[in-house]
């Protein structure tokens, strides 16, 4: 679907000039550097870290484009998916006119985002079996419309979102639909980046954070159209990837093999953990999981969040969020800790409800 961007955005970043850099004057990285004002010396640490990293991270941004088969030039690297998030309000929605939807319940900083950028957000609810509603999203959009943002797999109930509802959306909305896929590498479900030639108005968003076990380095990866991308590289801080960050993450970018292993460990403790948890007659309902970890409902639940602190296990507490009613979120653990957790859960129906 042919789709320009550039209708959408806020007014006055059409022709902002983005900050100029000394990387973006000169991208050798041979000679003399004498131009951006960095320490001649060295750094305090037994590692250099005293030259600017590449400003829009080429060289990881090539080894990335042959793993997600997409081109380079349709890659944004973001500190977090999040930032991504942040970026998206500030190009296309004015503050105090402009909205976007939700669907609840889904990845909370969507409406963070939005509170700090003053931006409007249209909730529509996701069905009790945590699906779309097509009908009821189109009917709320508006000419104020910028975004839809779809969480698949979603979180928190870690379950995949029917294709064919997001393709809907992708074709009747003249706005942009973002696709959260963070959890992606868990599921069956092929990416949407395999569309990105389809629906210009289509923005995928991926991290490095879960399956490939990088949450500390926060790095996160937004896929669209050329033009989206440009987009985001215009309003984005100069070195928003640290060297640091993007020297690591091309060390094991290559590890695609131990990435596998690990999820497929994660797959099958996921299985053994929701084998468990069946085993236990207080147990409400397994939410279907396409995602590294697992929604429970159970009795009590906030009383139980906070007995599984004292027992020094952490989870999180969805019991308020909109249909997540007295639920659990449950990361998927090793063996051990799944272990730790069900004979806690145990414990603890045993000595406070005597279940």
């Amino acid at each position: 679907m042919k789709f320009d961007p550039t209708p959408l955005l806020r007014p006055h970043i059409v022709n902002l000039l983005p900050y100029t850099s000394a990387r973006d004057e000169y991208t050798g990285k041979e000679g003399i550097f004498l131009d951006a004002n960095e320490n001649p010396y060295g750094s305090v640490t037994d590692q250099d870290h005293n030259r600017y990293p590449d400003p829009y991270q080429l060289d990881l941004k090539e080894e990335i484009a042959k793993i997600k088969q997409v081109k380079p030039s349709q890659i944004f690297l973001g500190n977090g998916s999040d930032e991504a998030i942040d970026l998206l309000f500030r190009a296309f929605c004015n503050p105090g006119k402009d909205n976007v939807i939700l669907l609840p319940p889904t990845y909370g900083m969507y409406e963070v985002s939005a509170g700090i950028n003053d931006v409007e957000t249209r909730k529509v609810p996701l069905t009790s079996d945590f699906q779309l509603q097509p009908d009821l999203i189109l009917k709320a959009v508006d000419a104020n419309t910028k975004i839809i943002f779809v969480c698949s797999p979603n979180n928190p109930s870690g379950n995949k979102v029917n294709r064919e509802d997001i393709l809907r959306l992708l074709r009747e909305f003249n706005g942009l639909v973002v696709v959260d896929e963070a959890y992606i590498d868990f599921s069956d479900e092929p990416s949407f980046t395999t569309l990105l030639s389809e629906f210009g108005n289509l923005l995928i968003m991926q991290t490095f954070s879960k399956a490939w076990g990088l949450a500390s380095l926060r790095l996160g990866m937004a896929f669209a159209s050329k033009k989206m991308i440009k987009i985001l590289n215009r309003i984005k801080p100069p070195y928003n990837i640290s060297g640091l960050t993007q020297e690591t993450v091309l060390a094991a970018i290559n590890k695609v093999e131990k990435v596998n292993a690990m999820i497929a460990d994660i797959l099958q403790e996921r299985e053994y953990l929701k084998a468990e948890l069946s085993k236990l007659d207080f147990v409400e309902k397994i939410h279907p999981s396409h995602a590294n970890f697992l929604l429970v409902k159970i009795p009590n639940a906030s009383h139980v969040y906070d007995d599984l602190i004292e027992e020094k296990i952490i989870v999180r507490n969805r019991s308020k969020v909109q249909l997540c009613e007295e639920c659990l979120r449950i990361s998927v653990g090793t063996r051990a800790e799944n272990e730790a957790f069900v004979q806690a859960l145990r414990k603890i129906y045993t000595e406070s409800f005597n279940l």
